[in-house]
């Protein structure tokens, strides 16, 4: 007798039901972890649990060290991830060979900007992260001036593009005074975009670009969610058009 999966769309029922769930039920909710609880979600994937979004899409938007191991192919070049301080001796060392002077540390588990360091050098980190200043892990990547930051709205069908622009601060986000206008991307961005969503299994996302002066497009960061101030869509629609996607997968996975 085949068993119908379960499907679990809460947090609350989703740890009250954690130790019973079996291979094909799904967890249809973002996972709200603690941090430190990340391990709960190789034990769910490898028992064979499916994930709606997906278990790699939630770790990505947890994690900024995660985002940029597996996507680090299509960030600024030179972005890394520094677990401790070794690894960072090491960047000092290609940065130097490259003549690459200031540079950003981006912490994690933080978001709106509030988590983004712009350095002089990378002595600089160095001195910081010896000191015991910066935790780790971090993310470290050079600074590029004369930049365009594209904030990219994906939701199924649905796209948007604005720009965040802000000439008071290198931070553009609109939480650190940066204003939103319209943008289009280019079909070189799009295909950015979806190689990103498909590398990473989301179903949806907020995903930031950065355009460089000579044209050049790196992604700086992704998330499942993101703030919708500066967006066109309404907060209604955008919970509806996410709910209609959840809703079409559940569809996806009782027919199989």
């Amino acid at each position: 007798m085949t068993r119908n999966p379960r499907i679990i769309r809460d947090n609350k029922t989703l740890f009250e039901q954690y130790a019973t769930l079996q291979a094909g039920d799904i967890v249809c909710c973002r996972l709200r972890l603690k941090p430190g609880e990340e391990h709960l979600i190789l034990d769910l994937a490898e028992r064979g649990i499916k994930a709606v979004p997906s278990f790699t899409s939630q770790l990505c938007s947890r994690s900024k060290a995660f985002q940029t191991r597996i996507f680090g192919q299509l960030m600024i070049p030179g972005t890394t991830v520094i677990y401790n301080i070794h690894d960072l001796l090491q960047a000092a060392g290609s940065y130097g060979r490259k003549g690459i002077e200031n540079v950003v540390v981006k912490q994690e588990g933080k978001n709106g900007g509030l988590g983004v360091f712009l350095f002089k050098s990378i002595e600089d980190v160095y001195t910081q992260s010896a000191l015991g200043v910066i935790p780790y892990p971090y993310v470290l990547q050079p600074f590029i001036a004369d930049c365009r930051d594209l904030r990219v709205i994906i939701l199924g069908e649905y796209t948007e593009t604005y720009e965040r622009k802000n000439p008071y601060n290198f931070r553009k986000n609109l939480h650190c005074g940066g204003e939103p206008v319209p943008a289009t991307l280019g079909e070189a961005q799009q295909a950015l975009c979806r190689t990103v969503m498909q590398r990473g299994s989301f179903p949806y996302a907020h995903l930031d670009l950065m355009e460089s002066a000579d044209g050049k497009t790196y992604l700086t960061e992704v998330n499942l969610r993101g703030g919708l101030r500066g967006a066109q869509i309404s907060r209604d629609e955008y919970e509806q058009r996410i709910n209609d996607i959840h809703a079409g997968f559940w569809g996806n996975f009782n027919t199989k």
